[in-house]
């Protein structure tokens, strides 16, 4: 089934003519759950991993946990509806106080999908995200990995992974992603409106619009930020949202080129500033507003991940040499 981000509410070319200037395209992605395949792109489905390769580990110390979910317990309760019980992490060769720690497989895009997906290394078409399950330290960061691989070569291989590597307990629920097939759209986008993304002036005009529309309208009027600009969710290409750092300078740590966006990844598809890019499909013809938005959780937090406290998570790569080590940005 295909997913139709409904028009926006405002064109917003035709208030901000300057924006066309600046006009880029981002792949919405619309993860919902089902059975993704090794050879499709998905989020949380079964890697395209050739058998005998070694599976991503974590070998950094990571902080001590008092309780935990088995991830065979969490999968059975998502089918019942119910939430999975924890249980006490256990005292002695507990995994993640020792490692190595086998990383989550989050998801893995293919570009004969996506074509918007940026090169990797030697023209490299298959991009596989992973996520050490355990937090390190004590701001409690996340270890990333990112996988390049040539997809034909990869899918030559004689055998693959049956199935990946796991802890026995999770900290969190929300560690362990939900099986989601994609409904890539394209669509337009533009720039974060904020500390010299665009011009000033053109921010000042921005601002002004929204104040305006918000006394003449209320709460529930559009907003550039919300509504125009950069929308929610998983997505590939595009622009950087900085809804919770304001803008940041992303460079490449070996070379000093500043870095695309290759991916954003999102805990939610959806919230109530930003309802109004829900695909049709997802809708009810007859309701307006989020009172018409159809699928509860399976369209609101598809992925049943969570980056950060709900932020969005950047995944930047170098435009000079893709082999660079990528940057991974929560804002």
């Amino acid at each position: 089934m295909t997913r139709t981000t409904p028009a926006r509410p405002v064109s917003v070319e035709a208030v901000f003519p300057e924006l066309a200037a600046h006009r880029g395209r981002t792949t919405r992605l619309h993860p919902r759950p089902g059975r993704p395949g090794m050879r499709d792109s998905h989020i949380g489905g079964p890697m395209l991993w050739p058998d005998g390769e070694p599976w991503p580990v974590c070998h950094e110390p990571h902080q001590r946990e008092t309780e935990g979910y088995a991830p065979d317990e969490i999968r059975r309760a998502r089918a019942a509806g119910a939430r999975p019980s924890s249980r006490p992490w256990p005292r002695a060769g507990t995994p993640g106080e020792e490692g190595p720690v086998p990383f989550v497989g989050l998801a893995q895009f293919f570009r004969r999908d996506i074509p918007v997906l940026a090169a990797g290394p030697d023209d490299a078409d298959l991009a596989q995200l992973f996520r050490c399950p355990f937090a390190h330290g004590p701001y409690l960061e996340r270890r990333y990995r990112l996988v390049w691989r040539q997809a034909a070569e990869t899918e030559r291989a004689e055998r693959f992974l049956a199935a990946a590597p796991e802890v026995p307990l999770l900290r969190w629920e929300h560690e362990l992603p939900e099986p989601c097939v994609l409904h890539p759209e394209e669509v337009d986008t533009y720039p974060w409106a904020e500390d010299g993304t665009l011009p000033a002036p053109l921010i000042a005009r921005i601002d002004a619009w929204d104040d305006a529309q918000a006394t003449e309208h209320g709460p529930d009027a559009p907003n550039y930020q919300g509504d125009l600009s950069i929308p929610p969710g998983w997505r590939v290409g595009g622009f950087p949202s900085w809804a919770s750092t304001g803008p940041m300078a992303v460079d490449c740590a070996a070379c000093a080129t500043p870095m695309r966006l290759l991916l954003t990844a999102e805990g939610y598809e959806m919230d109530g500033g930003s309802h109004s890019w829900v695909p049709l499909e997802d809708r009810d013809p007859s309701l307006r507003g989020m009172a018409s938005i159809q699928g509860g959780r399976s369209v609101a937090q598809p992925t049943r991940l969570r980056f950060g406290r709900d932020r969005d998570l950047h995944v930047f790569t170098c435009q000079a040499d893709p082999g660079h080590p990528p940057q991974w940005v929560l804002s």
